[in-house]
C-alpha cells in the first residue's frame, strides 16, 4: 500500500491548501498501478482541498493531510485540533459564508467519517474510488 503524510499550517493560508493539492497530485502520480482516470485524480484533488480548507479555517489553523492507496481506493485523512465535527448545514448563498464543501465531500466519496483523537482534535477522512 502506498501512503504519504503532508503537514498543512500556516492559519487560513490559501498557499497551504495549495500546497496540500500539489502533494495529493504528486501522491497520485507515484501510485503503481496508477489512479485509473483523470476524473479520479480531479476528485481527490478537490476533496484534498475542500478537507484542508475547512481544517484550516475551523480546526485550529493547522492540520496534517495522510494519503493512502489501497487496490480499490484512496483514503484522505486530515487531522486537526478541533474537536467540532463539520455540519451539514443549508449553502449560503447570499452572503458567501460557504456551506458546499462537507455536503460535496460526502456526494463524491465512498465513505466519510470523524473520528476523535484521544488527546483531542478530530480527524476526518474520506474513502474515494481509485
Amino acid at each position: 500500500m502506498d501512503t504519504m503524510s503532508v503537514s498543512v499550517a500556516t492559519a487560513r493560508s490559501t498557499a497551504s491548501v495549495a500546497g496540500a493539492r500539489q502533494s495529493a497530485r504528486e501522491f497520485l502520480e507515484g501510485l503503481v498501478p496508477p489512479a485509473s482516470a483523470a476524473e479520479t485524480a480531479d476528485t481527490v484533488v478537490l476533496v484534498v482541498s475542500e478537507l484542508v480548507t475547512n481544517a484550516l479555517r475551523h480546526g485550529g489553523g493547522t492540520c496534517t493531510l495522510d494519503l493512502a492507496a489501497h487496490p480499490d481506493s484512496i483514503e484522505v485523512a486530515v487531522h486537526d485540533h478541533s474537536p467540532q465535527a463539520p455540519l451539514m448545514r443549508t449553502p449560503d448563498l447570499n452572503d458567501g459564508t460557504g456551506g458546499f464543501g462537507w455536503p460535496m465531500v460526502n456526494r463524491l466519496a465512498r465513505t466519510t467519517a470523524v473520528t476523535r483523537g484521544t488527546a483531542g482534535g478530530k480527524t476526518v477522512s474520506a474513502l474515494l474510488a481509485r
